[in-house]
């Protein structure tokens, strides 16, 4: 359990993830002494047709953050890949040093981007995909469905990343039945907030990513500093889920951004 001097950890989940997706992630924070919630986003909810979208996310993580912020918490939020586009259009307003100017208790103190999408208002994910020249991959990496519902075509190599040698095969497989259909129009929307305008930002940087590749973190970061915000970043010689092939470096990350900010 976390103790009381040290923040709150909210995991953002990214597409076709849940919770469960989180588990050695989650497990490192409790560890460290973070108390972690990781919610269940509702365009995870496997209807067919989809019945839940960015929209529905959004209005989830809020309402979850904004009862831990209105009970005192200070929240440090971790956003991995899609879930960097839900907290950022989510958290707008709930920043720890607004919520102080106002006399209230609790708040964001950092948004923590895992691989995440961190875009300005009007953005959505597929327009970065457009602006590198690569919606001609979108069909190689995705399988969508007449309904909008997609699943990944090899998250073993796109997500987890190449096999190496001390990979247990049989976690490797646990790990993979996690992963779920999404929602995949999820992908076509775009955010109405910026969430990071407000509160802290740092960039946790997954340099073997195959898909959300270094030059688009890169080119969030870029975009970040160019609208005046300061990010903090870090490197990890990880793939698209280093919530599972490299948890302890994500707690390494995390740690730094507390300790450096003295919560």
């Amino acid at each position: 359990m976390a103790t009381s001097a040290k923040p709150t950890i909210i995991i953002v989940h990214g597409g076709w993830h849940g919770p469960a997706s989180y588990e050695k992630l989650t497990t490192a924070l409790e560890s460290a002494g973070y108390e972690v919630h990781v919610p269940h986003l509702p365009s995870m909810n496997q209807a067919r047709p989809p019945n839940a979208d960015l929209s529905t996310d959004t209005e989830l993580v809020r309402g979850y953050v904004e009862a831990l912020v209105r009970a005192g918490r200070t929240v440090v939020a971790l956003l991995h890949s899609y879930g960097g586009q839900v907290g950022t259009n989510a958290l707008r307003g709930l920043g720890l040093e607004a919520r102080a100017a106002a006399g209230l208790a609790g708040g964001v103190s950092h948004l923590v981007y895992l691989s995440g999408y961190a875009v300005p208002e009007g953005t959505a994910m597929m327009d970065k995909v457009g602006e590198f020249g690569h919606m001609d991959l979108v069909p190689v990496a995705f399988d969508f469905a007449e309904d909008g519902s997609c699943v990944h075509r090899d998250p073993r190599l796109l997500l987890v990343g190449p096999r190496r040698p001390s990979d247990d095969d049989a976690e490797v497989e646990a790990y993979l039945k996690t992963l779920a259909r999404w929602n995949g129009k999820c992908m076509y929307q775009a955010t109405e907030h910026a969430a990071w305008r407000g509160i802290p930002v740092a960039y946790i940087y997954t340099t073997a990513d195959m898909t959300v590749p270094l030059d688009y973190q890169k080119n969030f970061v870029e975009g970040l500093e160019k609208a005046g915000r300061k990010v903090q970043t870090f490197e990890l010689a990880a793939g698209h889920c280093p919530n599972f092939t490299a948890p302890q470096g994500v707690v390494d990350a995390v740690n730094k951004v507390i300790l450096g900010n003295g919560l």
